[in-house]
């Protein structure tokens, strides 16, 4: 009788294993798939993007005037870059306006935010995408890291994210909709500890958790709130070539714009959802196993490349 229930018990487990298995698969198809897209052009007419002039920032600043004709407020360090942009986008979509403001991330964040609240006065932002962010050159031990670079890095990645959030918000409050996109890392979100990235990957667990609370803190304001954390994007950040799990920055922003206004964290890429998967699949210490492996032969590379350049 015992070994009945049991065997009866565990048919019952193992079919809600199962069950819950294939909800699991059915929602990521209809939400990578076939979902439709919000019409971003409902949250406000212009959009802010940091970090615009390369990478998954400027590919995202693109798609936004071409596919959604926002006017766009590009924020940025390096003047000609900002004006390289603005120009490529307004011969793509002269119907749009494009105002940039220069200012260096890392650098004094009074000033900066002031700098930027002049800069949008009297716009409709709809949209902010905090995009911009930095990290080691390479990899590195923590004790290897000079002060400047840990400061730089938390300053463009938690305070820069955190004060031009808050600098937007009352407008968005005020008018009962809007978006922020934060795009995080799967380091910080998703892996339980990416060794010899520390400073990188624990910023970017900060971005996260900023994320997914103010998703419910301001859902009932009408403003949806998103930490997009990708894996790896061919960048120059992550010097790294597209492949099948790697998209190119404009593969992922084609990915990006459709899960605006959805979830609180996500993974937009699809290849990148299925590592995401196989990453819950595994146990912690096998993933911290190979974490502290990648990265110590990515810090080899960068001390060798560093090294060839003083030859």
């Amino acid at each position: 009788m015992v070994f009945q229930t049991f065997l009866l018990l565990s048919t019952v487990l193992g079919l809600l294993h199962i069950c819950r298995a294939l909800m699991e698969i059915a929602w990521w198809v209809w939400a990578s798939f076939l979902r439709p897209m919000k019409n971003l052009k409902e949250y406000g007419p212009w959009a802010i993007v940091t970090g615009p002039t390369d990478g998954i920032g400027k590919a995202i600043a693109f798609r936004l005037a071409r596919h959604h004709g926002l006017n766009l407020v590009l924020v940025g360090r390096d003047p000609s870059k900002l004006r390289s942009v603005s120009s490529e986008i307004l011969k793509m979509n002269k119907s749009i306006e494009v105002r940039s403001i220069e200012v260096d991330l890392a650098g004094d964040i009074n000033k900066g935010m002031e700098k930027i609240r002049e800069g949008i006065g009297g716009l409709d932002i709809g949209i902010l995408i905090n995009n911009a962010g930095t990290g080691y050159p390479y990899s590195r031990f923590l004790h290897e890291a000079d002060e400047e670079l840990v400061a730089r890095i938390i300053r463009v990645n938690v305070e820069f994210t955190t004060m031009l959030t808050h600098l937007v918000l009352p407008a968005m409050v005020k008018k009962k909709k809007g978006a922020i996109v934060n795009i995080g890392s799967a380091s910080g979100s998703f892996l339980p500890a990416s060794p010899l990235a520390t400073i990188y990957s624990a910023t970017k667990a900060y971005v996260g958790k900023f994320s997914r609370s103010l998703h419910v803190e301001y859902k009932q304001h009408g403003i949806d709130v998103q930490c997009q954390a990708p894996f790896y994007v061919a960048t120059n950040l992550t010097k790294m070539e597209p492949s099948f799990f790697t998209p190119s920055a404009d593969g992922y922003a084609d990915w990006c714009m459709s899960w605006i206004g959805q979830e609180a964290v996500c993974t937009p890429y699809w290849t990148h959802s299925i590592r995401w998967f196989a990453v819950r699949l595994l146990p912690d210490v096998l993933l911290e196993w190979l974490a502290l492996r990648h990265f110590l032969l990515k810090r080899q590379k960068g001390i060798m490349y560093e090294h060839s350049k003083h030859l």
